[in-house]
């Protein structure tokens, strides 16, 4: 297959499971191509997702790398599947890729879970709301940007509403659900359209009072997006110089265990539902 002019991240994330495997196997790139029969340059290329590589060569490599889960090597093969256009594409330059790879991800993610402490998740967000979360952007957006942001993240909801819809889990802290962004009307619209959201059968919100006091990972925005495979879950950050996508096995272990303690440390689903009624109706 010819170069890639660039790799997105779910490619990038094919190649790394690949590195992962010879690594595993102890084999170098010039070890792993002598075992293959394949140019170790060429190895080295469809692990930084330079170059493509089919399902059967990603089965083949398995093989050669003594790799026996055959459910993950099934997932791996998927993952070369021909790239068809999909609706982000109308935003390519428009938009840092950074936010193109964030829809791959949640569109090929089995299900969902985030953790928001000031901002209200993306998905769940209006767009009232996203617009002012937009108008904060460092350095400033010009309207027009603003706008193609905000339709990208509106359209961004719709893994939400397809037909087979994603499990979705919202955890957020009460700080991100008292916070007037754009006053009480705004926040009135918001609040109860999240509250409805968490009526449908495959949305889970979970409410983190302040009561629950200290807990692990107080100062980031994390989404997990599941694989078809444990190996293939991915952590995604969000930070102030952009979205982080991570996947090696101690940082999945790691933002697992945190999802998990701030789980613990919810309100469960329906009194974070009357939580938020009861905070629509201080407003």
């Amino acid at each position: 297959m010819p170069p890639r002019p660039t790799a997105t991240a779910r490619q990038q994330r094919l190649g790394a499971e690949l590195r992962k495997l010879r690594e595993r196997a102890d084999l170098s790139t010039r070890a792993a191509g002598q075992k293959l029969g394949v140019d170790p340059a060429r190895i080295s290329n469809i692990e930084s997702g330079r170059f493509g590589v089919s399902a059967d060569r990603v089965r083949a490599f398995a093989l050669g790398y003594d790799c026996d889960d055959e459910p993950y090597v099934e997932a791996l093969a998927a993952m070369t599947a021909g790239r068809s256009r999909n609706w982000w594409d109308d935003y390519r330059d428009l938009l840092p890729p950074v936010l193109l790879d964030l829809s791959e991800m949640e569109e090929h993610a089995t299900a969902l879970r985030t953790v928001q402490f000031t901002h209200l998740p993306g998905l769940l967000q209006t767009p009232d709301y996203g617009r002012l979360i937009f108008q904060q952007n460092v350095p400033a957006l010009s309207p027009p940007l603003i706008e193609h942001r905000l339709s990208h993240r509106i359209k961004r909801q719709g893994v939400l509403y397809a037909d087979g819809p994603k499990p979705y889990t919202g955890i957020i802290h009460e700080a991100a659900l008292r916070m007037q962004f754009g006053g009480p009307e705004v926040m009135r619209k918001q609040l109860a359209h999240i509250a409805e959201m968490s009526e449908r059968e495959h949305v889970t919100v979970l409410v983190l009072p302040f009561a629950a006091g200290i807990f692990p990972g107080a100062g980031q925005t994390v989404v997990i997006a599941e694989g078809p495979h444990p190996r293939l879950d991915t952590v995604q950050l969000d930070t102030e110089h952009g979205s982080e996508f991570l996947h090696a096995e101690a940082q999945l272990v790691k933002y697992r265990t945190i999802m998990g303690r701030m789980e613990n440390l919810s309100l469960g689903p329906g009194p974070s539902r009357d939580f938020i009624h009861t905070l629509i109706a201080n407003l």
